[in-house]
């Protein structure tokens, strides 16, 4: 034990410092938030995508240059993971301020409300905001998630402790084959395999400051999520909903997502090719079925 101890707190000190954030990104600070975005398209409706766990902006580049022909699309790194500031608590409700906080930053508001989409726990994220201010929202999608917790004993986070946790998490997300094996597995065949500069994508932003403290926060608490009460207000809002899964996704049965559809006041949700990453699987399709949504007409 007093090896591994020694051993642990060696690597922790040898791998300190974080990667440098990248001096071309756009920021805008708002609300007490530092939030980096990305922007696709020049005009018609606006369109905000919010990322999961461990995911950027990035990922969705090709869902938002598919959404840009016909929209204003915006995607965010969320606190804790990516480029944007690190802001504790890293709970549902405090990224849904920042979500509100960046809406505010650029003037999407009054006629100019977007639909939010979030990906797997950023559904809550997304739901979360609408639930806190309905009138700044058009709709809400929940992309390949049913913003509720999972179901891991929150007493794994106290089991897991410094210096081992810091020593695991940088490990995992330095290791190439790790990474590109979790890719793989969420992002099925028909996603591009991972080149060098993929891999960067996805490895670089983790090892920016707060990631592993927004992971400390989740092992102990759990993902970002919504209670049922919580849900049940949502399916009261008056705007339109949507629920948009990958037809193989691991994380996600059929049985699943219609309880996720019916729980939100949502119409039986739309099945697209893919696993649990389909903004980079499926973007055409995904984009057809967030513009169905959109032209919907209010409830």
């Amino acid at each position: 034990m007093v090896v591994v101890t020694t051993a642990s707190v060696g690597y922790n000190l040898a791998t300190n410092g974080s990667a440098p954030r990248p001096s071309d990104l756009n920021m805008v600070r708002a609300g007490g938030f530092d939030t980096r975005f990305r922007t696709w398209g020049a005009s018609g409706s606006p369109i905000v995508l919010v990322p999961g766990a461990v995911e950027t902006a990035d990922t969705f580049a090709g869902l938002g240059a598919v959404l840009g022909r016909d929209h204003r699309v915006f995607a965010i790194d969320l606190i804790g993971t990516g480029y944007s500031t690190p802001s504790s608590p890293y709970t549902a409700a405090h990224m849904a301020e920042q979500v509100l906080a960046f809406l505010q930053a650029e003037g999407l508001t009054g006629r100019d409300v977007p639909v939010l989409v979030g990906h797997s726990s950023g559904a809550a994220v997304v739901g979360l905001a609408a639930l806190r201010e309905p009138g700044r929202v058009k709709g809400v999608v929940f992309l390949d998630g049913d913003a509720l917790p999972l179901p891991v004993p929150t007493f794994i986070g106290r089991l897991v402790v410094n210096p081992y946790r810091t020593t695991i998490l940088r490990l995992g997300v330095g290791s190439s084959w790790l990474v590109k094996r979790i890719y793989d597995a969420n992002c099925g065949p028909s996603c591009p395999p991972l080149n060098r500069a993929g891999l960067k994508s996805w490895q670089r932003p983790l090892q920016r400051p707060g990631f592993e403290a927004a992971m400390a926060y989740t092992l102990k608490h759990g993902i970002p999520s919504m209670s049922d009460a919580e849900l049940s207000r949502l399916k009261a809002i008056p705007i339109p909903k949507g629920v948009i899964v990958g037809a193989e996704d691991p994380q996600m049965s059929a049985a699943d997502e219609k309880a996720t559809a019916a729980r939100i006041g949502a119409p039986p949700p739309a099945t697209v090719p893919g696993r649990h990453l389909t903004m980079i699987s499926s973007a055409e399709p995904v984009a057809t079925a967030i513009g169905n949504l959109i032209s919907r007409p209010q409830s």
